[in-house]
């Protein structure tokens, strides 16, 4: 029987993938065309059994993804258990799950996953210097600013992947196309006429239930989940999660999904969490007027990201009034409302209550409610469990007590 996978957040790493890591697990961001999680379930040919990660996070719960474990699996089991920071290039290194425990390291020679045989016990990779060691291709993710400064590199990459292990797509009917129509799959989506597909800068790919309304314009490297509607503008660059609604000015962006863009605005060079919704006319500034590196403060620590372009990193369940203009590299906490007659400073804290009072914060069972009432929109349900784990994130945010 093949071992189960689980994917680790070291403690270490949380604060560098703020804002999102404060409410997910960091194997459930996207990178490229796909989850980190779903990486390596397509390389390891097997899903993730489970998520190790920060307490707060023990109800985690969303569509189609595995929940939180306080212990990776049945000790009487083989286990595979990897750091979710980073992303492998080759499953031949991992091989075969034996009787032995292995210590799997990156060229920097930094632990980068365990492999358990059954009767042993997890305690933390600071236990396992002694471990025979097994080198394994990759690359650790330094911070969330990755997701977007690898995007064009590794979503050409995996789309080209994609390309070559599908059927030819039928070019839609009434839309034109620049560049190699071989690029481009559409997997059965519906696409209406008058679309532009310009695949000079690299492929295209629409999942199935995609929706493309008339006058868009689309610009590779593109992927664009299932269910995701594209309701006009110019969208490029970017990879866009399943369910959400984009329309405007997209370029070079991360949308988890399940967000709501339906409105004119700029958004660059930033990554959407779930849940977030753009208002109209909302801007996002991905270039300093000195064209120098972008910085980013999280979690109170300076980060150097070496990006020229960087717009705004923004949590899971954040609102944004109308004209919202955000500054270049802001950082945007979970659940944060954004408005009043201030523009956002660079961090915006979780669960801020509009920009006018610095202090006004969103109470818990304000929150609960209105969740209540956005998550249904795109047929998730609001149980008992996702409660639970919302009022656990909204407390580890502000020090509050979790509400009912």
């Amino acid at each position: 029987m093949s071992a189960q996978l689980f994917l680790y957040d070291a403690p270490e790493d949380a604060g560098r993938f703020l804002p999102l890591a404060l409410s997910r697990p960091i194997g459930e961001l996207r990178y490229g065309a796909s989850l980190l999680r779903e990486r390596w379930e397509a390389l390891l040919g097997r899903p993730v059994a489970g998520h190790l990660a920060a307490p707060h996070l023990a109800h985690f719960v969303e569509p189609d993804a595995p929940g939180v474990v306080r212990e990776p699996g049945d000790v009487g089991t083989a286990r595979l258990l990897f750091r979710s920071t980073f992303v492998p290039d080759s499953p031949a290194a991992i091989g075969a799950v034996g009787s032995e425990q292995v210590r799997f390291v990156d060229e920097g020679g930094e632990t980068v996953g365990v492999s358990l045989p059954a009767g042993r016990r997890w305690e933390g990779l600071a236990k396992t210097e002694g471990w025979p060691v097994a080198p394994v291709p990759g690359r650790r993710l330094a911070g969330v600013w990755q997701l977007v400064g690898d995007l064009p590199t590794i979503l050409a990459a995996d789309l080209e992947r994609l390309a070559g292990e599908g059927a030819a797509s039928i070019i839609p009917r009434g839309s034109t196309v620049l560049g190699d129509p071989a690029l481009l799959r559409t997997d059965r989506a519906v696409v209406e006429p008058h679309v532009v597909f310009d695949l000079r800068q690299g492929p295209i790919a629409l999942d199935p239930g995609v929706e493309v309304r008339a006058f868009t314009r689309l610009a590779g490297p593109l992927a664009v989940a299932q269910g995701a509607r594209l309701v006009g503008g110019m969208i490029g660059g970017s990879t866009i999660g399943p369910r959400c609604v984009v329309h405007g000015e997209v370029s070079s962006s991360v949308f988890l999904g399940y967000a709501n863009k339906a409105h004119d605005g700029f958004v660059g060079h930033s990554v959407i969490g779930r849940w977030v919704n753009i208002g109209a006319g909302t801007v996002t500034s991905n270039l300093k007027n000195t064209y120098g590196p972008v910085r980013v403060t999280l979690d109170g620590t300076r980060h150097e990201t070496g990006l020229v372009n960087l717009g705004a990193l923004i949590g899971d369940h954040v609102k944004t009034a109308i004209g919202t203009m955000l500054p270049t590299g802001c950082v945007i906490g979970v659940g944060a409302n954004l408005f009043g007659s201030r523009r956002p400073d660079a961090v915006v804290p979780p669960f801020a209550w509009g920009l006018d009072e610095p202090d006004g914060v969103l109470e818990c069972g304000r929150f609960l409610e209105i969740a209540a009432r956005v998550l249904p929109r795109r047929e998730v349900t609001v149980d008992e469990a996702t409660r639970r784990y919302l009022a656990a994130v909204w407390a580890k945010a502000t020090g509050g007590a979790p509400c009912a």
